[in-house]
Parts: C-alpha cells; sequence; structure tokens
C-alpha cells in the first residue's frame, strides 16, 4: 500500500510549530508495511487543500491528514476531505452526545460552531473517536481510496492512531516492515560504507543503506516481508554480517543514543564517573543526567569556566596557566587530575576549549579542544580541532567527543 501525509496549518508553514506529526506517522506506516511516497503541506486555504489532496490521491492509496479538525472557520479539513472523496457529511449524534458532556464536565457553555466537528461521514466512512480532545477523526472510504483526518495536537493525534487507525490499517495491509538502526562510531560514512561492500553488493531484501551524523555514521537495515517474525529474523541475520565487518565501530544495534549506552555500561559495570567543564559548560554532565538510573554512577560536575575556578576547585597550578594557557592539554590533565582528588570517581573527565566564535588565535583558533579522561590514574588526553561552526555546534559536538572517549575506555 501506498501513503501520504498531508499536513494541514498555516503555523506549520510560517515555522511557528514543530511538524512532529509528520515524523510520527511515517516511522508507524513503515513499520507497518505501507510506504510513505510524500509528505506534504499546506497552509488553512480550502483550495490549494483539495487540489493538493486530489494531487496525491492519484499516487497513493492512502492519504493521512493533521490539523484542521477544530470548531473555527479556518478548520475545513474533513469538509475539503468529504467534496474531493465525493462523500456526505451529516449530524453524528452519539459524537454530539460526547461533545455536549465534555463541555458540561468543563462547567461551560458549548458556542455553536463546535457542532461542526461532529459533522461526520456515516456511508462511505466513518468517525474516529478522540477520547483526548473535542474533534473526532474520521475516515473516508471510496473508489479503492481511503483519507484518514487526524487532529493536529500531537497528543490527541498519536493515541487516536494508535487506538484506532492502527488496528483498521492492519486489516489492509499483506506485509510488514521492520529495520533496525546500527550506530557506529570512530569510522567515517564513506569508510563504512566501503567495508560493507560484500554485503551492499546486490541487495535485495534485506536493504542497506548508511547515514551520516555529527560525530557518528548509522547503517539501516531493512526487510519487507509477509510477517513480523520473518521480516526480523531477516534483519538480525543481516547484522550479524555487518558485525563481522565493521563490528569494532558498532555501539547500538537497536537506535540508541551514544549517551544512553554510556550511562548503561557505567551502570552495569558499577563505575562512578565525574566531570569538570570548560567551554561545555556543564554540557556533558546534563546529556549524561538525562538518563534514567545514572545516579548510581554520575558523581559530580564541576563547570570551572575562568582560570579562578580551575585554580580553586581543581588545584591547577598557576604556572601551568601562566605557561600554557587555560586552552592547553597540560591544563586539561591537571584539570582531570585534580578532579579525580576532589572525588575519587573511576572515571574522571575534563575539558577546556575555544567555542567561539570570538577568542581564538592563530596559535589557538576557535575550535581547539582538549579532552583528558583520568581512569583510575590512567590518563588519556587528546586535541581536538573542530570545525568553526557556531558556538553551540562546538559545544555538543565537544560533547560527543568526551562521549565517545568514555565509551572507547569502557566498551
Amino acid at each position: 500500500m501506498k501513503s501520504a501525509i498531508l499536513s494541514v496549518g498555516t503555523e506549520l508553514l510560517f515555522g511557528q510549530v514543530t511538524n512532529t506529526n509528520t515524523v510520527y506517522l511515517s516511522q508507524k506506516l513503515n513499520l507497518m508495511g505501507i510506504d510513505v511516497m510524500y509528505h506534504s503541506t499546506v497552509g488553512d486555504n480550502p483550495e490549494r487543500a483539495k487540489h493538493e489532496l486530489r494531487r496525491l490521491l492519484e499516487e497513493v492509496d492512502l492519504v493521512i491528514t493533521t490539523g484542521g479538525l477544530g470548531p473555527t472557520q479556518d478548520d475545513l479539513t474533513k469538509e475539503m476531505a468529504a467534496e474531493v472523496m465525493g462523500v456526505e457529511l451529516v449530524l453524528d449524534k452519539e459524537e454530539l452526545k460526547k461533545l455536549e458532556s465534555f463541555f458540561i464536565k468543563l462547567g461551560r457553555e458549548m458556542t455553536e460552531n463546535n457542532i461542526k466537528q461532529v459533522m461526520l461521514p456515516v456511508t462511505d466512512g466513518f468517525a474516529l473517536p478522540n477520547n483526548g480532545g473535542t474533534a473526532p477523526g474520521c475516515v473516508f472510504e471510496k473508489n479503492g481510496k481511503t483519507v484518514i483526518c487526524l487532529p493536529g495536537p500531537p497528543r490527541e493525534m498519536t493515541a487516536m492512531f494508535t487506538e484506532s487507525v492502527v488496528p483498521y490499517l492492519y486489516k489492509k495491509v499483506d506485509a510488514v516492515i521492520f529495520s533496525r538502526m546500527i550506530k557506529t562510531i570512530g569510522i567515517g560514512e564513506s569508510q563504512l560504507e566501503n567495508d560493507l561492500q560484500p554485503v551492499i553488493n546486490g541487495q535485495t531484501d534485506p536493504t542497506i543503506a548508511t547515514y551520516a551524523k555529527e560525530g557518528e555514521s548509522c547503517v539501516r537495515v531493512t526487510s519487507k516481508r509477509a510477517t513480523e517474525a520473518e521480516a526480523v529474523a531477516a534483519v538480525d541475520a543481516m547484522v550479524e554480517k555487518i558485525r563481522g565487518l565493521v563490528g569494532q565501530y558498532i555501539y547500538s544495534i537497536n537506535d540508541e543514543e551514544l549517551n544512553q549506552v554510556v550511562a548503561r555500561k557505567l551502570i552495569e559495570k558499577n563505575l562512578t564517573i565525574s566531570s569538570a567543564e570548560s567551554c561545555t559548560g556543564g554540557l556533558f554532565a546534563s546529556t549524561l543526567i538525562g538518563n534514567d538510573g545514572i545516579s548510581s554512577s554520575f558523581e559530580r560536575a564541576l563547570v570551572t569556566y575562568s582560570n579562578r575556578a580551575k585554580e580553586e576547585e581543581l588545584g591547577v597550578s598557576r604556572e601551568t596557566l601562566e605557561r600554557f594557557g587555560a586552552v592547553s592539554e597540560e591544563t586539561a590533565v591537571e584539570m582531570a587530575d585534580g578532579l579525580r582528588k576532589v572525588t575519587g570517581s573511576d572515571l574522571c573527565i575534563s575539558v577546556t576549549g575555544i567555542a567561539g566564535p570570538s577568542g581564538g588565535t592563530e596559535e589557538k583558533p576557535v575550535g581547539l579542544v582538549y579532552i583528558c579522561l583520568n581512569y583510575k590514574g590512567e590518563v588519556d588526553c587528546r586535541e581536538y580541532r573542530v570545525r568553526q561552526l557556531n558556538r553551540n555546534w562546538i559545544r555538543n559536538y565537544v560533547v560527543m567527543l568526551m562521549l565517545r572517549m568514555v565509551y572507547q575506555k569502557i566498551k
């Protein structure tokens, strides 16, 4: 089955709202074996919306719309879909009772314009209950084509899709798609693809695709089979072949982020960690602390931004700071050593660098970073020269480098 997603809302075109609905629906539909061929977005203009819906229905079997089901005059998605599909909307008395009950519970009077929300298809379609809001969704079915109208608020949309749309669509699909995202570090995308040529050449099912992200490379392995069990088995068999080729670079086969894997391994190995950050300003600690259960491993985080802080909190010598500067291997080593003396943590990681956009020199440009990992007295300090994109990008990339150093030490 081929599908498309049509998002309706001028706020999406203005960039006032991030369209998370499309990402969610694409992921879920693909997992169900439904190919997503198009993403389209239109404003609250019925003529343009009708034109786009007609165009999509010429190409696909199923269109899912989001947004435009509310009570106001610009909420016209359902009416637009009914016109394009040639289906009459009538007052749904059961949904009207639910709507009236909703307002009674709130102690508010229901205004007349809310009635349009319960004008729904009875023939060639049916209503989809909204257990989290006032606007029901609906399904239109005619001439071998299907249009499903879902509300715009993500909480309402995801609940309606899970509760009503998924069971409905599973009756229509004849295949299941299953994917695994393999995450790697320490190898670039081009080298990764080159190393995987033995399994990429002549691929049919499962299919293999490489992707590049900042600081890492990914491989998506996908299979489309008659049953989920068959698809999972085919993907897992291919993952094992990929392990045999690039296993030393793989840190996850379940689409996890590096910080999640690092946190889990720290907890599993009963290791403690502390951080002393200068240019990242606590971002490393914040990223790691975002993982549940990390309190058993994360001991302490110090943001030692100034030279004075480095001296007072970590015992970095004034002579080192004056001779080599705050951004130097020597300072990073003393920061990590001082942190270990203060905390006694198994892993003590320090970072100092120039995040820019100002502060760089010819000798020490923006993007110069030193990361030192002190693991039970064993010192590993590395110099990095990060691309000068912008301050926040540099800080985030440096955190990735710090996580990579920790992972490589404890994996």
